[in-house]
């Protein structure tokens, strides 16, 4: 493998099985996108109609087992497991830690849907009439169950294995050996069947990674639009993404402890910030209201929503949301979790599973409700017009709501920059972790010169990715991607969970 031309342009480290593998699977998307996007849009959605259509079953209960399984490790006696030594104290503090798993793992899609996702289906819920008082409280409701627990659980269930794995056994920090660990330890765990996870855990990364990134160019293209009278169009949008692709390469480039660590605490700084000035200016008691009915619903509904294939007794609603938002988490689970292990050294089995999976979900229903509660509220008090605005443009919903909220200027400012930085640290999180699953774990970070190249190179190819696929299909384009990009690595994420719950096992449980 080492003497191979590649490998001596870019380390002695790389898998080149992996790399080459994985550039094969995504390189054709981006070459069939930029010749032809009619095509791409056609097969795309075929691909996406055979999916949701047969398979939702496995995307609803498979994200099921996932929260069921993280729960009982962690409150099991096996929770009190550390994942490093048994004398190891933890490498982040806990602000530190949450900034940076949290804009990992929700970033721009929860700007992006806080606000137009409760409009949405207060305008057109999956059951009874909308623009009510009862499509809005079901509008939160249905907000609470896709950005709660089920989506951090299915974090857990790689981030957990690989932390586990790499920090307790010692090994390299890829899926495969989280998988074959004994193969792993004699220098096997990456030939054959290893190598083919590692690409799809690849795949599924870059998959998931680049709906984001659109997501995150039209709302920023919108807001340069509405804010300050950009023109519009794919055109603004894909110089919007060469500018925030240079920026993240540049971010990744400098390292965890550096660029993505501050600029995590950035993403909260003006979280926190846009949050408190809904709540000072916005409806506050509407919010407070809002906050309570939408936790007191989610608890309450959690278990019959989650175990139905039909919610709300519409197929086609489900399979259009609900399966998309799973396998978009579960899309985003590669470089999330492998993330949100690298900075996990340290901790307990215990604090691992509760902090990722109720921490940054609490926090995005707080956030939701501070701005999607404003923006129903003026639906539902002033007539706003902001679901006309939505039904036309999903990725205007912030700024519309924000031209009716004092300091408009001001806040669009923010906004702006809040959904640029949140792009910034999911992409340079997904390139620095694509990287280190192209040479095996052993390196991929900007300390190597081959860590370098592979962050320039991955970086350069998500950027690409996401202009073809606003090309040829815009936001419906990104949903396609995810939940085809998810599929095939459903299956090793039930895997990974039998791997570790069987390792852990071995190990036994540690004394009280």
């Amino acid at each position: 493998m080492e003497s191979g031309g590649i490998t001596r342009r870019i380390g002695r480290h790389l898998d080149t099985a992996v790399f080459t593998g994985s550039a094969v699977l995504v390189v054709p998307f981006v070459l069939l996108g930029a010749a032809a996007p009619a095509l791409l849009k056609s097969m795309s959605g075929a691909a996406l109609g055979y999916l949701t259509q047969s398979w939702s079953w496995l995307y609803l209960s498979s994200v099921n087992l996932f929260v069921v399984a993280a729960l009982a490790l962690a409150l099991s006696p096996y929770g009190r497991i550390r994942l490093g030594r048994d004398d190891e104290k933890p490498e982040y503090s806990w602000l530190s830690w949450f900034a940076m798993l949290f804009s990992a793992g929700m970033g721009i899609g929860l700007v992006f849907w806080s606000i137009a996702e409760p409009l949405y289906h207060y305008a057109s819920p999956p059951k009874g009439t909308g623009a009510t008082a009862e499509s809005a409280r079901l509008a939160f409701q249905i907000f609470c169950h896709h950005w709660g627990i089920h989506a951090w659980g299915t974090y857990v269930a790689v981030g957990l294995p690989l932390a586990y794995f790499q920090f307790r056994k010692g090994l390299p920090g890829t899926v495969s050996n989280c998988l074959f660990p004994r193969a792993a330890r004699n220098g096997g765990a990456s030939r054959g069947t290893g190598k083919l996870v590692d690409m799809l855990a690849v795949w599924a990364t870059v998959m998931g990674v680049v709906t984001s990134l659109g997501l995150g160019a039209l709302q920023i293209t919108s807001g340069l639009h509405l804010s300050w009278g950009l023109p519009g169009g794919t055109g603004t949008t894909a110089a919007v993404i060469g500018v925030i692709t240079a920026l993240y390469i540049a971010s990744a480039l400098s390292g965890v402890k550096r660029g993505i660590r501050m600029l995590s605490l950035l993403n909260v700084a003006f979280m926190v910030l846009l949050l408190l000035f809904f709540m000072v200016k916005g409806p506050f008691g509407f919010i407070v209201k809002t906050l309570g009915v939408a936790l007191a619903d989610y608890t309450t509904g959690i278990l019959p929503l989650s175990t139905t294939f039909s919610l709300f007794g519409n197929r086609a609603w489900t399979e259009s949301w609900t399966v998309f938002y799973w396998a978009w988490w579960i899309a985003w689970a590669p470089f999330v979790g492998a993330f949100i292990a690298t900075i996990s050294r340290g901790r307990t089995i215990r604090e691992f599973v509760l902090g990722v999976m109720f921490l940054p979900a609490l926090f995005s229903i707080l956030f939701s409700t501070a701005l999607g509660g404003t923006a129903v509220w003026l639906e539902l008090e002033q007539g706003a017009g902001l679901m006309n605005a939505v039904s036309q443009s999903l990725e205007a919903a912030l700024f519309q709501t924000l031209a009716h909220m004092p300091l408009y200027g001001v806040l669009a400012l923010l906004a702006n920059l809040l959904i640029a930085s949140f792009f910034i640290t999911s992409a340079d999180s997904a390139t620095l972790v694509i990287s280190r699953f192209s040479t095996g774990g052993h390196a991929g970070g900007p300390e190597s010169p081959e860590g370098r190249l592979l962050i320039i190179f991955w970086g350069l190819l998500l950027g690409g990715l996401a202009m073809v696929l606003i090309w040829s299909g815009g936001l419906k384009a990104l949903q396609t991607a995810s939940i085809i990009g998810a599929f095939p690595f459903v299956f090793v994420m039930l895997c990974l969970l039998f791997s570790l719950t069987r390792e852990l096992i071995r190990e036994g449980k540690p004394k009280a």
